[in-house]
């Protein structure tokens, strides 16, 4: 069984050349037409978005018929966070707290997706959706307080479990923990061990956004978007991975 996995930091919908524009990002997803959608920076009630709820208003104009949203920062007006899109059915959903200290507020979207179809046994999918902070430590202790979360700890080494989304990982410190520490994957890695570039879009130099994957699922193919548009639509480009179920 083949799933397309899609994470992309969005910034809002506002584009390198400040417009809010969220019918580029909409073109964008709609040309990979992935599965799962892992998105950060979702504004829902802003003024600077017009007081939209841009995770619902994405959904419905790509038909994804399953939504969650995790609401990271308040605002004066409105707040922002992560979402989830999906085609599968989110049959759990739950917020994870990453805030470390008085450093901005930061958090992780666990869903369990059902992929059975009527008749079929159990399959479910653990997704983690997160967002991590700007300083080395301040990501190291928050990678913490995941993996010792109830969420993480309940998910049996064999169920498969994809973490993905905007890791500020700009030398790869995390990748010891996840890889060696916990036994997952780095699926958008290179053959010369480095993360596919993604930040900034206009010209990557970091591979901030990533996905890594355990239990019985194995990564394909991983790519970025080469659409023009990408480059503009947002300070990140997304990230298109293919997993396979066993």
């Amino acid at each position: 069984m083949r799933i397309r996995l899609l994470s992309y930091n969005i910034h809002r919908a506002i584009g390198l050349d400040r417009r809010f524009r969220p019918e580029r990002i909409v073109e964008i997803l709609a040309h990979h037409d992935a599965d799962i959608v892992l998105l950060q920076e979702v504004d829902d009630g802003v003024p600077r978005s017009r007081e939209i709820d841009l995770a619902g208003e994405l959904a419905a104009s790509l038909g994804y018929p399953h939504l969650a949203v995790g609401h990271n920062v308040s605002l004066r007006k409105g707040r922002y966070g992560n979402a989830t899109l999906s085609r599968f059915p989110i049959v759990r959903e739950r917020n994870i707290d990453l805030t470390i200290g008085s450093h901005k507020r930061r958090g992780c979207q666990h869903t369990t997706l059902e992929l059975s179809h009527a008749g079929e046994p159990d399959r479910r999918l653990e997704v983690f959706n997160l967002h991590l902070g700007l300083s080395a430590r301040e990501r190291e202790r928050q990678t913490g307080v995941l993996i010792r979360s109830r969420e993480f700890r309940r998910i049996a080494q064999e169920t498969p479990c994809i973490v993905g989304g905007d890791f500020n990982d700009w030398r790869s410190r995390l990748r010891g923990i996840f890889v060696e520490g916990i036994e997952f994957q780095l699926a958008s890695e290179l053959k010369n061990g480095r993360a596919i570039r993604t930040y900034p879009s206009i010209s990557p130099r970091g591979g901030l956004d990533r996905f890594y994957s355990r239990g019985s699922i194995r990564s394909g193919s991983v790519r970025t978007c080469r659409k023009a548009v990408s480059r503009i639509a947002s300070d990140h480009l997304p990230l298109i991975a293919d997993f396979f179920l066993s």
